[in-house]
């Protein structure tokens, strides 16, 4: 019997799964308690962290016998590259969470193009904004361009698609001639081409400059923008963003719902099964 260590939230039907065949210890309070995090990850086999688990410096030390780390999610940034050297399989949940993302993409960009989300606290004040609203932009019939066209680029496009929007797409690792773009039906394009013809741009490589995206906005060289991972996170008081226009922050959710945590947790926990044994 082995041990497995989770330090967030999991689905606890999943979760039900690994205590079936293992010693289990479902712990999500001890992120925000590095002594205690430490102490529980020295008799840990697995250790099964979400994104906020630093798995690097004094915890990746305290890992003596870890083999395996299951990520429920797929953004590896916090987790120290060293893990292979050290002989530790480290296992994302890779597609998963992708339609949640693709989702959330499209959403954030349809709330800043009709920019009718801005209208509640005038309405709960008894104002009656219709006129300032009245020139919100549909998204249909308009161009995204997406930078990065992995899995869940490649999703996003299948979404926007079904709303009518033209979509051409530009990834570093791909050129023209790769099968994916003619089958999904999006364009090739460099960077500047992309940029410049583009109404909607969805990143979906890592982090982005943000005092230039701030400035972008407040200067209404950019028109909106959605995020979603910061450089640091909680974002803290003063940061760049105060007071910039058109913006839609939201805490690192956009790969998370009640479906994609599902599918999530069951992914991983049959991944670490196999990997223990």
């Amino acid at each position: 019997m082995r041990r497995i260590v989770i330090t967030e939230l999991m689905d606890e039907r999943a979760v039900a799964q690994l205590v079936a065949k293992h010693d289990v210890l479902y712990d999500p309070k001890p992120v925000d308690d590095a002594p205690r995090l430490k102490a529980q990850a020295a008799n840990a086999d697995a250790i099964i962290v979400r994104n906020r688990t630093q798995v690097r410096g004094e915890l990746l030390a305290a890992l003596a016998r870890c083999t395996v780390v299951g990520r429920l999610g797929v953004g590896l940034d916090h987790i120290d590259v060293a893990c292979e050297a050290r002989g530790i399989k480290v296992i994302p949940a890779t597609g998963a969470n992708a339609l949640s993302v693709a989702e959330y993409v499209v959403a954030g960009a349809r709330l800043l193009l009709r920019g009718a989300y801005r209208a509640t606290p005038e309405g709960i004040a008894g104002q009656w904004p219709r006129n300032a609203l009245s020139n919100g932009r549909e998204i249909g019939g308009k161009t995204l361009g997406l930078v990065g066209f992995g899995s869940i680029g490649q999703l996003t496009a299948r979404l926007a698609r079904g709303m009518r929007m033209t979509l051409i797409a530009f990834d570093s690792m791909l050129d023209a001639s790769n099968p994916v773009f003619a089958q999904t039906g999006v364009r090739c394009v460099g960077l500047d081409t992309l940029t410049a013809n583009a109404d909607v741009i969805s990143l979906h490589v890592p982090l982005v400059d943000e005092a230039a995206v701030a400035q972008a906005l407040r200067s209404g060289h950019l028109g909106g923008a959605a995020l979603d991972e910061f450089d640091a996170e909680p974002v803290p008081a003063g940061s760049v963003f105060a007071g910039c226009p058109n913006l839609l922050l939201t805490p690192r959710i956009a790969g998370v719902s009640a479906e994609s945590n599902e599918r999530v947790s069951f992914l991983i926990a049959t991944m670490v099964l196999e990997a223990v044994g």
